[in-house]
């Protein structure tokens, strides 16, 4: 066996422990439901599964993914295995990207990569996707400095979708871009100028093609909405990055945090004497890796520069404008409006830093594998779930019996899902938020799951991108909406207060109630329904 194997081999030993240990009660049977990390039971294919209904398809090809997965295994499974996946391949890709032969300083890259803020708030915000492709940047950025694999190396983000292909491309291509100089450099009888130029646009072609060609699910789904995509700008002050941290905005971003949710940041995160250490540790990989001689340093610097630059633009007023105006122009630009998830590469850099740091301060010395547990010890809140922040839960049995019910009514309609709020905090869940399961739990063949994918954040409210979605808004203003003749043969009421249930009961008075639990209740409209066009 290699050393290069044996040193994949226990790094990804490493970050099984390390995901085992983050994640916590979340590997319990059932499912891990918060913000937007959202998994049902027996999953069907949808309209809303190709992004062909709802809003931007952000869930291609994610969600097609888990749902083929979860024909052949326990979805809550496919979940429990996504989200350990994601410790072991960043692990193990950080340990091997590092130009090192020694194991030790390769485990101190591998641990930090997977266990800083930028892990620990993106898992407490739900982003798995997003995660899976941060999970893949190391191994993509050794294929395309390699020339090899780089389909596969992709393919992790390729899953994730549009933010995850997104943040890939940012980082992959400038690693592309700085191989041609690096290259000449280091060969022992230089090509010829118009050889070496030609070898170099084939590197950068190709990694455009592979990042174009996995970026279809998303694009072509894009490109099949009549409608187009809509992208409130309102959206841009709600998603900025803010101050995590004693250190502003910039220094919490620095420190690989400043998410735009406070209810994303672990436990505890708020000590000054954690936070100082977090940016210190941070900077000295960053500052070790930029004086390092690994021969990919000058592109991955250029990708994590730019995500950091990226990120920053939301922070003054005038950067906001600027991206108010991008979004303005194509709804799909509101990628860049969530930045902080751009610092990415920046996570990258300072994680290989730390590993040559740790070969050139230990070098030699068989106790510098235990320099892996420092990232535990500056972060020791994100363990355990983030101190049981994470869980797992079955769905209720109501839920069940009412997609039963809805799957064998063979008339028509769609489903509407009350309140019209897209986030929920059930009982049952721990009072976990959580984006409404319903669109996804209650899709069956034939018929439009259709709830709010509008945000609130703080007094702000992120408007729908689902033009179904906003017609029902504007049914729903009325006294008495006629839901039937907008086209629902169901309404499913999971949540709210006793007013509104009052206000739904009063809306319903003609629709009979197929189940009645206090998890949900489910109505039905007896007569004729009117369909509506469901694109």
């Amino acid at each position: 066996m290699s050393h290069t194997v044996r040193a994949g081999l226990a790094a990804a030993l490493l970050g099984l422990v390390l995901g085992c240990l983050a994640l916590g009660p979340a590997l319990g049977w059932g499912f891990t439901l918060l913000q937007d990390m959202v998994f049902v039971p027996d999953p069907e294919f949808s309209r809303f599964t190709f992004g062909l209904a709802g809003g931007a398809a952000r869930v291609v090809p994610s969600d097609v993914v888990v749902t083929a997965l979860a024909q052949v295994l326990p979805a809550e499974l496919v979940q429990k295995l996504i989200l350990l996946a994601i410790f072991v391949l960043g692990c193990s890709g950080a340990a091997l990207l590092l130009p090192s032969e020694s194991l030790g300083p390769r485990l101190v890259a591998g641990a930090f990569y997977v266990w800083n803020p930028y892990v620990a708030e993106r898992l407490l915000i739900g982003q798995w996707a997003l995660l899976l492709g941060y999970a893949g940047l190391p191994w993509v950025v050794r294929a395309v400095w390699s020339g090899r694999r780089l389909a596969l190396a992709v393919l992790p983000a390729a899953v994730g979708g549009f933010a995850a292909m997104t943040v890939t491309a940012l980082t992959a291509l400038p690693v592309a871009a700085s191989r041609r100089r690096v290259q000449s450099r280091e060969e022992a009888v230089p090509r010829k100028a118009r050889g070496e130029a030609a070898v170099w646009w084939k590197g950068v072609v190709r990694a455009v093609v592979v990042l174009v060609g996995f970026s279809l699910p998303w694009l072509v789904a894009t490109a099949l909405r009549p409608e187009g995509i809509d992208g409130d700008p309102v959206g841009v002050e709600a998603f900025a990055a803010r101050a995590d941290t004693p250190f502003g905005t910039v220094g919490s971003l620095l420190s690989l945090g400043g998410i735009w949710n406070v209810y994303a940041v672990p436990p505890g995160y708020e000590s000054v004497v954690g936070a100082v250490a977090r940016l210190a540790i941070t900077l000295a990989g960053i500052v070790a890796f930029l004086r390092s001689p690994a021969p990919y340093r000058r592109g991955l610097a250029v990708a994590a520069g730019i995500g950091l630059a990226v990120a920053c633009v939301g922070v003054s007023e005038p950067g906001r404008e600027a991206y108010k105006q991008v979004v303005g122009v194509w709804g799909g630009f509101g990628v860049f409006r969530d930045a902080q998830q751009f610092v990415a590469p920046l996570a990258l850099v300072a994680a290989l830093g730390l590993g040559l740091l740790a070969e050139s301060v230990a070098r030699r010395r068989a106790w510098v594998g235990a320099l892996a547990l420092v990232p535990v010890a500056l972060l020791p809140t994100m363990a355990w779930g983030s101190l049981g922040r994470l869980g797992s839960v079955p769905y209720p049995e109501s839920w069940t019996v009412a997609r039963e019910s809805i799957r064998r009514d063979p008339a028509a309609g769609d489903v509407l899902v009350l309140p019209f709020e897209s986030y929920r905090q059930f009982p049952w869940n721990g009072g976990r938020a959580v984006l409404d399961p319903a669109q996804r739990f209650f899709a069956v063949a034939g018929r439009r799951v259709v709830s709010s994918d509008a945000v609130r954040v703080g007094d702000l409210v992120v408007e729908s991108e689902d033009p179904r979605a906003r017609a029902v808004e504007h049914v729903l203003e009325g006294p008495s909406p006629d839901l039937a003749g907008a086209g629902f043969r169901y309404v499913i009421v999971d949540a709210g207060t006793g007013a509104e249930r009052q206000r739904f009961d009063g809306w319903l008075r003609s629709a009979r109630i197929i189940v009645d639990t206090g998890d949900l209740r489910l109505y039905r409209f007896e007569g004729s329904v009117e369909e509506i066009d469901s694109a």
